[in-house]
């Protein structure tokens, strides 16, 4: 039997921010599994989409996702050490999915709801603050623009921790 606390598509999503009462524009295209893919899209506000990285610490036992503009550079480096862990490197494709239903090129900060065990830190650019962001409803034949005020109190809701730092 499907469980039904998952969030598995798009609609779901955009039932979820109705019921809260969170505005949204959602657009649909062909599938785009990068930034790069993105970028080469009619789709309005490019300049909005970000890009989102799911990470682990050096020991396996932290997990973090971060969501920055798809023009920016990480460090990860830089952030490990904002954030005090050893080293970051990229989580597996088979965590990704146990731990958010996801797949690759579908990772969205979206993909915390299904974080049951609450597990997954979630940070994002600073420079989000006071602006629209675009990314996908866990589906990546679409695109949703929402304030990123309305993501961050949503995320808190599902993450372990949601931190904002200058990335």
């Amino acid at each position: 039997m499907k469980d039904p606390c998952i969030f598995s598509k798009s609609e779901d999503i955009v039932r979820l921010l109705h019921e809260k009462q969170i505005p949204f524009e959602i657009y649909q295209h062909p599938a785009a599994y990068t930034i790069e893919d993105l970028s080469s899209l009619e789709i309005p506000h490019k300049e909005w989409i970000m890009k989102n990285l799911f990470l682990r610490d050096d020991k396996k036992k932290n997990y973090y996702l971060v969501t920055l503009p798809g023009y920016k550079k990480i460090d990860l480096k830089i952030l490990s050490e904002k954030i005090s862990s050893k080293r970051l490197s990229f989580a597996s494709e088979i965590k990704l999915y146990e731990m958010m239903r996801l797949e690759k090129g579908h990772v969205t900060p979206f993909g915390v709801l299904n974080n049951k065990e609450k597990n997954i830190t979630m940070i994002f650019d600073a420079s989000l603050q006071g602006q629209i962001i675009g990314v996908h409803p866990l589906d990546n034949t679409k695109t949703m623009f929402l304030y990123f005020e309305d993501m961050l109190t949503l995320t808190k809701e599902y993450a372990k921790d949601v931190q904002v730092y200058a990335i």
